[in-house]
């Protein structure tokens, strides 16, 4: 079995790249490819996955079915993370995100823990809390590979 850092070293080159697979109402998959990034949860202080997000699709199915999979790849080499989604956001508050300012602070770690970076991170913080930006954060309850 591959540990989390293993499985998101595939894609440590490419931002973290991975697809993320969530569950519709209907039962079926629905996929879409986000940046993903290895960090300590802030409220557990266990290692974690997160991505941030918007957007009603993926959002919804992440509210009503916390279930998700996270597939890394390089070449044919690939390991995938399932684990139950953990929302942190203006529209999805926790008890141990007290504010908006540990909100941008959580905001920016994710991306850059996904190898984001940026010019000006003012005008990031400015577009993460204009598009209402959510933190998913993924407990890892499984990990494993074709390696």
């Amino acid at each position: 079995m591959p540990t989390l850092e293993e499985a998101f070293a595939l894609a440590a080159d490419d931002s973290g790249l991975a697809v993320v697979s969530t569950v519709r109402a209907d039962a079926t998959v629905q996929a879409s490819l986000v940046n993903v990034g290895v960090l300590t949860h802030p409220a557990t202080g266990q290692q974690a996955l997160g991505f941030v997000t918007y957007g009603k699709v993926k959002m919804a199915n992440l509210r009503a079915r916390p279930q998700l999979a996270v597939t890394f790849r390089n070449g044919w080499q690939w390991a995938t993370v399932e684990g139950t989604a953990e929302l942190a956001g203006p529209d999805d508050p926790q008890a141990w995100l007290v504010d908006a300012e540990e909100l941008r602070l959580l905001l920016r770690e994710v991306f850059t823990a996904a190898g984001g970076t940026h010019d000006d991170w003012d005008e990031y913080d400015r577009v993460m809390a204009e598009q209402r930006r959510t933190v998913v954060l993924i407990a890892p309850a499984r990990v494993y590979s074709n390696g």
